[in-house]
């Protein structure tokens, strides 16, 4: 389900073909159908599937859009990773994916306590998995590619602690980030805050899931507490104008995932939405997708979107997209390199 304008198949070509930077894709929301399917075949997996396979793992026309219903979604793919295999296989197909969208920089996060939980898989192994498939898919298609390990928020922090250390082991085989992910309306940050300052200090960068389901103030911690690099969503700044404007003065970046804060209940629809009001106030508003597969979107729907039903120029696109690229965690000499490649690109 999403409340995405009909794009011709020529709309839908040129939005293909725009450069684009994807700071905010989960890799668990990120898997084929048709590698479900097989997956669920090959490894015999009992599944209710009255409804079929699709309204397990995709949000669907006629279910409500809420936090519940498309956190229910993960509960299903959760129960795919059974190898080493499927978990290598996921990761390339994600890259494989995004850079057929046209792509040019992306960083895809994942859980390592998500991907190990069937088989109770150790978690270093797992992120091994994920580290050289995701390199090897990226040369192979030619995508730059970085990757955040995610903690959730309703998981114990002796976990999140283990994670974050095996992160920043492995910081320099592609991990840039540490993120806080999960239930934000449920479960606090604070009891993660140590985590993530050792984080910092171990050379990896911070961005947090607040201001989705939980109120301004979770952003504002994000800020001041945990000093994080960028906003995962962050929508509800708008629910604090001091707030906002101290975001739009920093120039903190904000992953803002459109059709992805629709179906999970967020906003209620284009009416009154929130892109124009954040980009009005000086807000630094990247586009990213969040979750692809579940939503049924790709970031260049998604681009689609913010130009064709929301107001947002070309140019002003263009403009989002560099500000994405700024916003990549990535060495200055390689950030630099990433703004000067997509700004000669966006101008072609």
């Amino acid at each position: 389900m999403s409340f995405q304008p009909h794009l011709s198949p020529q709309q839908a070509a040129f939005y293909r073909s725009i450069p684009k930077v994807d700071l905010h894709r989960h890799l668990e929301g990120s898997l084929r159908l048709d590698t479900m399917q097989a997956v669920i075949r090959e490894h015999e997996i009992t599944m209710p599937m009255t409804r079929g396979l699709a309204a397990l793992v995709q949000m669907q026309t006629n279910e409500p859009s809420n936090s519940e219903t498309f956190l229910s979604k993960f509960q299903t793919l959760r129960m795919l990773y059974r190898s080493p295999e499927i978990i290598r296989r996921v990761t390339r197909e994600a890259i494989i994916d995004a850079a057929a969208d046209n792509v040019r920089y992306l960083e895809l996060r994942f859980s390592p306590a998500a991907l190990s939980r069937v088989r109770q898989f150790p978690l270093g192994e797992v992120i091994d998995w994920v580290v050289d498939s995701a390199a090897q898919a990226s040369r192979e298609c030619d995508i730059q590619v970085r990757l955040i390990v995610s903690i959730n928020r309703h998981e114990p922090v002796a976990l999140g602690e283990e994670i974050a250390r095996l992160a920043v082991e492995q910081r320099g085989r592609g991990i840039v980030g540490l993120d806080l992910a999960g239930n934000e309306a449920q479960f606090p940050a604070a009891p993660f805050l140590d985590i993530f300052r050792q984080a910092r200090a171990g050379g990896l960068k911070l961005t947090l899931h607040a201001g989705e389901w939980g109120g301004a103030d979770n952003i504002r911690q994000a800020l001041e507490e945990f000093e994080a690099d960028r906003i995962g969503h962050g929508v509800r700044v708008l629910e604090d104008e001091n707030l906002m404007a101290l975001a739009a003065e920093r120039g903190t970046p904000f992953e803002v995932c459109l059709t992805s804060n629709f179906q999970s209940g967020v906003v209620a629809g284009l009416d009154g939405h929130y892109l124009p009001r954040l980009l009005a106030a000086g807000v630094n508003v990247t586009l990213n997708t969040d979750d692809p597969s579940i939503e049924g979107i790709t970031l260049g729907s998604e681009y689609g979107l913010a130009t064709e039903a929301l107001g947002v120029s070309l140019p002003a696109l263009k403009e989002r997209i560099l500000a994405a690229s700024q916003a990549a965690f990535l060495p200055e000499a390689e950030r630099r390199l990433l703004v000067e490649s997509l700004r000669g690109q966006l101008n072609a």
